[in-house]
């Protein structure tokens, strides 16, 4: 086994995914990106040293398809993976009742099912790692149920529940499990324009009130995440608002909750 670690990161053809492969690769890691989007993983890998990065197909709800990416990617990391990142995802926003049902289902099964996939084809090569980490996106909409974004928030309820339970299953094998809660980051998500608007996201955002934090400040809580002792990271000035009012005044976050569902993004 070699002793340089390595990181697989889903969705690391953009957003959190890039700034995380960046970050870790900066840090001397051996990056592995599973991604849909071929083009947006070349330009990744175009961004890391050569001997770096490697680069897989992937579609996180095939376990076929993860078990050939990372039987890969182990070879190629020298026979370890420190790391395995479930971060891809997408958002549907919208009142539940008009949001397709075929948009419910692809939630669904990218951001909870995937995250299963990823967690159990990892698990084999995890345990064979000391001090391995698994590593989950969340969602301040995984701290409290955010109208406009009912199924995305169940979602990452979902990643939070099994971040807690497999954190407690996986801890005799020597795995840590922790996951992110980030607030309104901007990646590509936030700039898109919902459907019947003519703003899109990120400016709905801001005039809401809320910050936006670049993608950045998730990759290094990621960082911070994998080599410190919390299982939950909350990224941003609104994930943080809302863990403290869901904790200590959570009569109160509805009204909150009415100001996230005028921004309809989480």
């Amino acid at each position: 086994m070699t002793t340089r670690k390595s990181i697989f990161i889903t969705g690391g053809g953009s957003g959190i995914g890039r700034a995380t492969a960046l970050l870790f690769s900066q840090k001397g890691w051996m990056v592995g990106i599973g991604d849909i989007d071929a083009g947006g993983m070349a330009e990744t890998k175009a961004l890391l040293p050569a001997d770096q990065c490697a680069t897989y197909l992937l579609d996180v709800r095939d376990g076929a398809a993860w078990d050939a990416a990372l039987a890969a990617f182990w070879i190629v990391a020298g026979e370890r993976l420190d790391v395995l990142f479930n971060n891809a995802g997408i958002a549907r926003g919208g009142a539940f009742a008009e949001v397709s049902a075929e948009d419910k289902d692809l939630m669904i099964a990218i951001n909870f099912i995937g995250v299963v996939r990823g967690a159990e084809r990892a698990f084999p090569f995890l345990s064979k790692t000391p001090g391995a980490c698994l590593l989950n996106t969340g969602s301040a909409s995984g701290i409290y149920g955010t109208a406009g974004l009912s199924t995305y928030s169940a979602t990452k309820f979902g990643v939070r529940g099994l971040t807690e339970a497999l954190e407690i299953e996986w801890a005799p094998h020597g795995i840590k499990v922790r996951s992110l809660m980030p607030g309104f980051i901007d990646t590509p998500l936030l700039n898109m324009t919902p459907p019947g608007s003519n703003q899109s996201a990120k400016e709905r955002v801001g005039q809401a009130g809320f910050e936006v934090s670049p993608a950045s400040d998730v990759a290094q809580a990621a960082w911070d995440a994998v080599h410190g002792g919390a299982v939950h990271s909350f990224v941003g000035k609104t994930a943080r608002r809302l863990a403290l009012i869901a904790r200590f005044a959570p009569g109160l976050i509805r009204k909150q909750s009415k100001k996230l569902q005028a921004a309809a993004i989480g």
